[in-house]
């Protein structure tokens, strides 16, 4: 068990590492993700609100769907990345099961008309997104965190059959989108989602069912507990970037190499183009009209060195050429696998840079990311 985000959180189990992140990969894997943030923003102006935040089509997204989004400063650098969800009007997140079945069917009812957008943000950062969110968009919408839900994933091939065991119907989600279901008296929203590369869900379960709803799901044949040590490798092998390593508040999404969650109708010519924070600088990114410095690349060691995340890297003149942010040796992949930010120059598949490890150089190659092929359920 370590801190994290204000928790204690378990790195591993008795297997270890190892064996956890190959049993997820294989089989299902359960994570108590239940430190990440969750909150619903809540009335007819509750997406166009949002969107004035983000880069990102919020108004458009069918009710039912899920998107990546991203905070970003006046700087248009990333202040957190996040995922939400269209729940139209179909979700009041009732309390604890005695209290799901009152009349009022749940909080606030009367102030949900007209739209519920559910988000879930990083630990580390829930605090200060909460703020953020209300201070820019509160008189707008309600902004109304979820403190008693927790927050499970059961992520790899056999979750679709351990969960729908448990919760039938579970199994017609696709990737991407979400639904409300009951289980036992209590309220349950699941989305088709996770941040391993492999297919899986994350269910969100008040408070007072967590631990049932946990042990119920590890009963499964096919479930075992999974700490954060596999969650990093394998969001690390596939591809994704971990807030304060890999993505922060001096990154852009341009230079991240997010540009896939920026939608057209919110770049240059689509129709509600810019109108988020920083949006002179990363549509200029896009666009070409302002200097891309330094880029988010995939790398492969060449020798079998790991190379840890701060590792400097060198180019062939021996100058500096950037830094590594997330680093091991892949499970999956057994090679020593990186993320780094390099000079945009060498930010192409096949270019060699030298990783500085101990003060002597390990040769690394920029390859294409994910390292690992995803197998996300699209149905």
């Amino acid at each position: 068990m370590v801190p994290f985000a204000g928790y204690s959180m378990p790195v591993q189990y008795p297997s270890g590492l190892m064996a956890e992140h190959q049993h997820t990969r294989t089989a299902a894997g359960l994570f108590d993700v239940s430190h990440m943030g969750q909150l619903r923003l809540v009335g007819p102006d509750a997406a166009a609100a949002f969107e004035t935040l983000m880069p990102v089509d919020v108004i458009d997204l069918p009710v039912g769907k899920q998107r990546y989004g991203l905070l970003l400063t006046e700087q248009g650098t990333i202040i957190d990345d996040l995922m939400f969800v269209n729940c139209g009007e179909d979700l009041s997140f009732a309390g604890p099961p005695q209290e799901a079945k009152a009349p009022s069917g749940g909080s606030e009812p009367s102030s949900e008309r007209g739209g519920t957008i559910f988000v879930i943000v990083n630990g580390a950062c829930k605090a200060g997104d909460i703020a953020h969110i209300r201070s820019r968009i509160g008189s707008r919408c309600q902004v109304i965190p979820m403190p008693e839900r927790a927050l499970l994933a059961l992520q790899g091939p056999q979750a679709v059959t351990a969960l729908q065991r448990l919760v039938p119907g579970v199994e017609q989600l696709v990737f991407m989108t979400g639904k409300r279901f009951d289980w036992q008296g209590g309220e349950l929203f699941v989305t088709r989602s996770g941040y391993t590369g492999e297919d899986g869900f994350e269910i969100s379960v008040h408070q007072s069912q967590a631990e049932a709803l946990a042990r119920a799901l590890l009963a499964q044949p096919e479930v075992k507990p999974i700490g954060l040590g596999a969650r990093n490798s394998l969001r690390l092998e596939a591809g994704l970037c971990l807030y304060g390593n890999d993505i922060d508040m001096t990154t852009t999404p341009v230079e991240a190499g997010l540009i896939w969650a920026i939608q057209k109708v919110r770049r240059t010519g689509g129709a509600r183009a810019g109108g988020f924070p920083g949006a002179d600088k990363v549509l200029g990114q896009l666009q070409g009209t302002v200097p891309l410095q330094r880029k988010r690349v995939g790398l492969v060691a060449l020798e079998r060195v790991p190379v840890r995340e701060h590792t400097e890297l060198r180019g062939a003149d021996g100058q500096r050429a950037g830094e590594v942010t997330s680093g091991l040796l892949g499970p999956t992949t057994d090679k020593p696998i990186a993320m780094a930010y390099v000079a945009a120059a060498l930010a192409t598949p096949g270019a060699r840079l030298d990783a500085i490890v101990r003060g002597k150089p390990v040769p690394m190659e920029v390859t294409s990311m994910p390292f690992v092929p995803n197998r996300y359920y699209r149905g």
